[in-house]
């Protein structure tokens, strides 16, 4: 059953008249339901185009965090070949929050990393909602040392509301883990290709993407804090969600004007959770071709632009 989101209950009411239909049909061979299903689904398309055209952000807040959209795992089972995943920080414990793997992508042996939020009870546990410990982030060092060290191209699928923020993750160096992290991605020597494929919150997402390249999936969010952190700092307000949302200007339409994303990855009409195939396929075109622009640059001059490009974010704006 299609699972719909709360400002899409006039596309559910069309849709589920529609099942309806086909429901009484099954039981009445003779009954002839394709003009009246014809017409409604017609009706209905044309809802859901509409209501995607504009979309609020919080909105789309909304689409990025539903449960149909597509997760890392999708990715990799779509995307990757060869796929071998890796366990442990070699200081402390495995992580299944972050996964990092060596694959082949297209045919080409790359290093893989990305958020894992799970998707029914049992593995949302298993993977804390994709919301990292420390020991995820001295992962994800191991891989971009493998990376660096072997010439392996890195490819991250970010999914996270943003890295655990419980006394254990601060007791074991959150925000340690983080910074090292990060300054590894701005050390690399390979391209580094990074696509907000849900939410991007905070410093979670910013360690495993400070690439030479970020995209973002059409109704991906990324921000320093979610809507509803926002809301409760500066408010004390749940009911401020809405306006943090537009106020934060965290959609990939803001931030592509923003400078602070490379490009926006489009999505089937009526979201990701409508067309997973076809999603997955998009995002696959998208970081092939960034691979390719990427790969004719020499190692030196890789981290050279990468480095710039964070350094300049901001600097316009500011003048």
């Amino acid at each position: 059953m299609h699972a719909y989101l709360d400002f899409e209950r006039p596309i559910a009411e069309l849709e589920g008249k529609i099942v309806e239909l086909r429901q009484l049909a099954a039981q009445d061979p003779n009954m002839q339901i394709d003009a009246d299903v014809s017409r409604l689904q017609s009706k209905a398309d044309q809802l859901v185009k509409d209501t995607y055209a504009r979309l609020t952000p919080w909105q789309r807040v909304q689409v990025a965090r539903h449960p149909g959209r597509p997760h890392f795992s999708d990715y990799t089972a779509h995307l990757f070949d060869e796929f071998t995943p890796l366990a442990g920080d070699r200081a402390f414990s495995e992580d299944a929050a972050i996964v990092a793997a060596l694959a082949r992508f297209r045919g080409r042996a790359v290093a893989v990393i990305g958020h894992e939020k799970g998707n029914d009870t049992k593995s949302r546990l298993k993977h804390n909602f994709g919301m990292a410990m420390p020991e995820g982030y001295r992962k994800a060092q191991r891989l971009f040392a493998l990376a660096d060290r072997f010439g392996l191209p890195v490819i991250s699928l970010v999914d996270t509301s943003g890295a655990y923020a419980g006394v254990a993750a601060e007791e074991r160096g959150q925000a340690e883990a983080i910074a090292r992290t990060t300054q590894a991605c701005l050390d690399l020597r390979v391209p580094f290709v990074a696509t907000i494929i849900g939410e991007g919150g905070s410093g979670g997402a910013l360690a495993i993407a400070t690439a030479s390249r970020v995209y973002m999936l059409e109704n991906a969010v990324y921000s320093v804090i979610s809507p509803e952190g926002c809301a409760s700092i500066l408010w004390r307000k749940p009911e401020k969600n809405q306006d943090a949302a537009a106020a934060m200007r965290l959609t990939a339409q803001d931030l592509l004007g923003l400078g602070v994303i490379d490009a926006i990855v489009p999505e089937p009409v009526g979201g990701a959770h409508r067309g997973v195939d076809e999603t997955m396929s998009n995002v696959g075109e998208q970081i092939a071709r960034a691979l390719s622009e990427l790969s004719s640059l020499s190692p030196d001059e890789l981290r050279r632009q990468r480095r710039e490009k964070y350094l300049a974010m901001g600097r316009d704006l500011a003048k």
